[in-house]
């Protein structure tokens, strides 16, 4: 359950895991202290682990750990820092866990296609720029060339232009 103020009723999670219960994992973690907060976090981008259990939005650098599963700035909610603490929580999909993503967790400026003929679309992270931690496609050339080295999903589903279901790896 997110809480919010009445300000920001109409704020909804950009992460919905739907297979989750045996097939997922919320890992407790904390938002690492250096982290300045230069891009906004939504729920569903790609975090990876700095040391012990600190993570921050993943970088050129890094190595995919999982989807954030607070807004850290995100839709001028930021929960974190309003308790002023950095616990939080970290997703990591089993091989058979599933997950909404809605926008802006994803790149929806990219053309999504649903992979309904059976062919594997992996789904990686956008590791600088605007877009960073992002979902990314490795089709789009101008993306390609700024992605983890290392696959974060599978593209399931494309439901529509702001919401896409993704799965874990095999």
């Amino acid at each position: 359950m997110i809480r919010v103020r009445a300000a920001n009723a109409h704020i909804k999670r950009t992460f919905r895991p739907t297979y989750a219960w045996t097939q997922a994992t919320p890992k407790s973690v904390f938002l690492d202290p250096a982290w300045d907060r230069s891009y906004l976090i939504y729920p569903g981008m790609v975090l990876m682990r700095t040391t012990g259990e600190l993570v921050t939005l993943i970088g050129g650098s890094g190595v995919p750990y999982g989807f954030a599963a607070d807004y850290v700035g995100g839709d001028g909610f930021d929960p974190l820092l309003d308790v002023g603490m950095n616990a939080t929580a970290v997703w990591v999909l089993g091989a058979d866990g599933e997950a909404e993503i809605l926008a802006p967790a994803f790149d929806n400026t990219q053309t999504w296609t649903d992979p309904g003929d059976g062919t594997e679309k992996l789904v990686y992270a956008i590791t600088a720029g605007t877009g960073r931690g992002k979902l990314a496609l490795a089709t789009n050339g101008a993306v390609a060339t700024a992605i983890s080295t290392q696959p974060v999903g599978r593209l399931l589903k494309v439901n529509s232009t702001s919401k896409i279901t993704i799965g874990g790896l095999r």
